[in-house]
């Protein structure tokens, strides 16, 4: 029994053995594999990065032979403007030259022909000179008269007629200054009859406009007062718009202002319209009229004085 034991064992150490030298040389073709295939592998990426590397040269060089080429052919293109440039200001400043040549020989014609109208000027100055003394020799045989002695008779001649001129010119204005000194005292008379006279200052100084209805005073005094004020600061009265129904009452020394002023109301209440603006025109109208009744009652009281011999 025992000897079949210790064979068993020597077999299986044997086998062991066996199976590990054979497990060796397994590994060892394997790893001799994995190597070859290594080196193969690195073989290959060496291969791949010298043609990568080769490719990006070749590229590299395409691009900078573009670059070169971009590069010289644009300044191969700024050569050609800034000649283009030169040449421009060459033309410029040669047609400026030529210019100048061309002014410069028009002056120096004009120069020439002026010279010559200068000569040509002296020349009639000196006939002219020579006519004139030849006329006045023979007006002076014709008329009788120095040169002297016919510049004075010319000089009392136009002062005579200056001084016939000047009187009708003062005589006119004297004229003018009567009639209106005269309307400006008729005016004084009037103001100062109507401010003396006490008992009847009232009635004299007061004018009533008539109005359509209530609703009018209020329109007359306008928004805040602005119409009122207007009318009062343009004709100088002052109006009194009081409980008295459908009436205003304009009060004022002055009886032109007053008249005026009795006027424009009367032309704003028939117009409807009553704002600063066309109170101001209506004051201008009513003035305009006022003007031309004192202008004509002033012709014909003067006229009627002419008549009845009291005026001088």
């Amino acid at each position: 029994m025992l000897p079949v034991i210790l064979a068993a064992v020597i077999a299986f150490v044997v086998a062991a053995v066996v199976f590990f030298v054979l497990g060796i040389q397994y590994r060892r073709r394997v790893a001799e594999k994995e190597i070859s295939s290594a080196e193969e592998e690195a073989k290959r990426i060496i291969n791949e990065s010298i043609k990568s590397a080769e490719s990006k040269k070749r590229e590299a060089l395409v691009e900078a032979k573009e670059e070169i080429l971009q590069a010289r052919n644009e300044y191969e293109r700024e050569v050609k403007e800034r000649r283009a440039d030169l040449q421009k200001q060459e033309r410029r400043l040669q047609q400026k030259e030529e210019n100048l040549d061309r002014k410069t020989e028009n002056m120096e014609k004009k120069e020439d022909t002026l010279q010559r109208k200068l000569a040509e000027l002296e020349e009639a100055r000196e006939e002219v000179a020579t006519v004139k003394k030849t006329q006045m020799e023979v007006l002076e045989r014709i008329s009788g008269f120095t040169a002297e002695e016919a510049k004075d008779y010319l000089i009392n001649q136009l002062a005579e007629e200056v001084t016939h001129e000047s009187a009708m010119k003062v005589r006119e204005i004297e004229a003018q200054f009567k009639e209106e000194a005269d309307q400006r005292a008729k005016e004084i008379l009037s103001l100062a009859i109507q401010r003396c006279a006490a008992d009847h200052v009232a009635e004299a100084t007061v004018s009533v406009v008539p109005l359509p209805n209530d609703e009018m005073k209020g329109r007359i005094i306008g928004r805040e007062g602005r119409n009122i004020r207007t009318l009062e600061t343009l004709t100088g009265v002052d109006l009194n718009i009081d409980d008295t129904p459908e009436v205003i009452t304009v009060s004022c020394f002055d009886p032109v202002r007053r008249e005026i002023a009795r006027l424009a109301l009367e032309k704003l209440i028939q117009d409807g319209r009553i704002h600063p603006t066309r109170i101001e025109e209506m004051v201008e109208k009513a003035k305009r009229e006022v003007d031309a009744t004192i202008k004509a009652e002033g012709e014909r009281a003067v006229f009627e004085t002419n008549v009845h011999g009291l005026h001088p």
